[in-house]
């Protein structure tokens, strides 16, 4: 059995400026998984860098409000809502709310630096 847990995980700087902790990956850890999962902060008031990634992500939002950005559409984000973002789409996110924004990140294939493009 392989449980992670959060604390344990070493937080970084995204390339698009969101605070990460990779939970899962299969480079990571001797996992079988074709995804990665990450959980991501972004503060009040920030907004993630444009960006692509040439594999497809979920958010799924656990905290906070902000307003969803994919190629030309905008929507506002809430808790207990997942945003399906295609491959090679344009896309970033922003707190529009008091409290951090808090979001888990799946991508599938796995996240790699080599398949983000910032904008």
């Amino acid at each position: 059995m392989f449980i992670k847990d959060l604390k344990d995980c070493e937080e970084f700087i995204a390339g698009d400026n969101s605070v990460l902790r990779e939970l899962l990956h299969p480079d990571k850890a001797d996992l079988k998984l074709g995804y990665s999962l990450a959980h991501a902060v972004i503060n009040p008031g920030i907004t993630s860098l444009p960006h692509k990634l040439n594999a497809s992500e979920v958010y799924y939002i656990m905290q906070g409000e902000g307003l969803m950005h994919i190629d030309n559409e905008e929507s506002k984000v809430l808790p207990g809502q997942a945003v399906y973002i295609p491959p090679n789409a344009e896309q970033y996110i922003q707190n529009t709310g008091t409290v951090d924004l808090i979001f888990l990140c799946i991508v599938d294939p796995a996240w790699r630096l080599e398949n983000e493009e910032i904008l």
